[in-house]
Formats: structure tokens, sequence, C-alpha cells
């Protein structure tokens, strides 16, 4: 085999909708105010008793059931999260329990934002070693667990959620290579502060400026380890952390105009390392991915990083 390819996708969110016109309530702000700066109109909030583990196995439950293949075919399981408080056993074991999958390798994965893209390319160098014919990867997020609730800068950003694939062994190469990496001298742009109870924060204009002005070329360079370029792309699904980053990082990237764009954050939020995921499997569920053509996943935020890479729609 010499490559990988997305089988099956799955995602989670929790029943909770939390409305801007709800956090009008609790914060000095408006339906315009954030709107104008975020795009953002809705995101779904879990209940306090909805674990990271509850949604990354809900999403992996429909991942799975979706491929066709039994629990006991799964090689390796890897949660992509920031938000998670258990240490040991990982999310990505409990996933394992709740699922039945009897020995697969098990391990959770931070790298924030751009966690699902680093751990989807993680698992494709697993199956391209011949390591596992199987993987399941999940990115999982209760990003209320970590909001300041008092903060209206950035309590209208963030949402709960999960989203899952499987990814199988190929004779073609469906997952292209990886284009990651990170800049640590602007590490503090976006991060969780304070280690008994942690809280996002982030530099919302210097966070802007970075991934409108640097990041169009990453995610180009990542069609070109594809052997591809922008204008041959179906779609794109980026990092849903802000509607007037994505607007403003795809109008760079000189995509034909019947290209489909990922907005799941006007309905999710921001759900960090979920975003990707969660995006992708909607719009496959909705009939919106056209099976067999490219599509360019591309995420980027804490550290700050960005892993990214072009992956053929299942």
């Amino acid at each position: 085999m010499s490559g990988s390819r997305v089988v099956a996708l799955g995602h989670h969110q929790p029943e909770r909708v939390l409305t801007n016109a709800d956090l009008e309530k609790m914060v000095d702000t408006n339906d315009e105010w954030i709107r104008q700066r975020t795009g953002i109109a809705t995101r779904h909030i879990a209940g306090e008793s909805e674990s990271v583990a509850d949604m990354a196995s809900g999403a992996a439950a429909k991942a799975l059931a979706s491929s066709g293949l039994s629990p006991a075919e799964i090689g390796q399981v890897i949660v992509a999260t920031c938000s998670a408080i258990d240490r040991s056993p990982s999310i990505a074991a409990q996933v394992a329990a709740r699922l039945n999958i009897p020995s697969a390798v098990c391990f959770d994965l931070n790298n924030a934002c751009a966690g699902f893209c680093t751990a989807l390319a993680t698992a494709d160098h697993t199956l391209r070693a011949g390591a596992a014919q199987h993987a399941l990867v999940i990115g999982a997020e209760k990003m209320s667990d970590l909001t300041d609730w008092t903060d209206r800068a950035s309590c209208i950003l963030l949402g709960d959620g999960a989203g899952a694939a499987v990814i199988s062994t190929s004779s073609s190469v469906d997952v292209s290579p990886v284009t990651w990496g990170s800049d640590p001298s602007r590490g503090n742009a976006v991060r969780l502060v304070d280690d008994w109870q942690p809280r996002f924060a982030q530099e919302g204009q210097s966070v802007f400026r970075w991934a409108t002005s640097e990041l169009p070329s990453v995610a180009a360079q990542a069609c070109e380890r594809a052997g591809i370029t922008t204008r041959d792309l179906a779609a794109v699904v980026t990092h849903q952390a802000n509607l007037r980053i994505i607007e403003a990082m795809t109008r760079k990237l000189d995509l034909r105009d019947d290209v489909i764009i990922a907005r799941d954050v006007v309905d999710s939020g921001n759900t960090s390392a979920a975003s990707v995921p969660l995006a992708l499997s909607k719009m496959s569920e909705r009939g919106e991915l056209p099976s067999g053509q490219p599509v360019l996943i591309f995420a980027f935020g804490g550290g700050l990083s960005w892993a990214g890479q072009v992956i053929t729609a299942p």
C-alpha cells in the first residue's frame, strides 16, 4: 500500500444552542456586534455532565458505523484535544473502550486548533509505515469549560463538539503529504492561561493579521505537495475560527468560483481541534462534498501552529 484514504466521517454536537440573543443577557454585547466581527450566530454548549470523551465517542461511533469496519479492525485511535481534563486513561482509550475496540494503540494529541490535521497526518504516517491498516482520528473539544463568560471579546467565539474520520490504507495517495509547522515566537497570541482554572485568551488582531497575511501561501503549499493547484480544489475546509478570517484567507487562494467553502463557524462557533472534522462531516452529510474530488483541509491556532493536507472526499 502506498497511501491512505478517508473512508468515513461522523460528528456530534451538544443539544443546547447558545444564540447571540442569549449572550446579550450575559455580557455587554449584541447580535450585530458579534456578527460583524466574527460571523457567528449560534454555538453548541455541552452540559455539565457531557464530557470530551462523550462527544468524541458520539462522533467516532458514527464514523465507524459508516465505514463498515468492525471495531477489531481499528489499529489506532487518536484524539486531538486541548480541553480534556483527563490525563489517563486518555480520551482515545476511553473512546476505544466505549466502542469495543480491543487492541488499538490509543493516545491524545494537543496541537490546539491545528490538532485534527496534525492527528490525521500522524495516522497517515502510521498507515504508510504498515503499523496499522485502519485508524480512527477524532477532534473533540469542550471549549465552554475554558471560557471566561464575563469576557465579551472571547465568550462569543467558543463552542463544543466533535468530528471524526476513519482512514484506511490505500493503493493511491488520497491523504496527501502534510504541510505543517509553528511559530513559537508568537506562542502567546492564543493561549490557555491559569494552571488551575485554564481560560481561553487571545490577541485577536494579531491572530487575524497572521492568519490572513501569512497562511494563504502555506495553504497553497499543501496543494503543491498533493500535486495540484488551488484551481483544482472542489472544496476548502479551514479552521472555523472566525468568518472574516475564513473569507479573507480563501480570497487569496485563487479558487474557482464554484468551490465549496466551509462556513460552519456561523452555526457552531470556534470549536478548536473539532472545527475541521465537524465542518467536513456536516458538509458530507448534507451531500455537499463531491465524492472523489480534492478537498483542502487546513487548520491553525495556538502555538502558533498550522497543519493541512489535501484529501480525496469519501
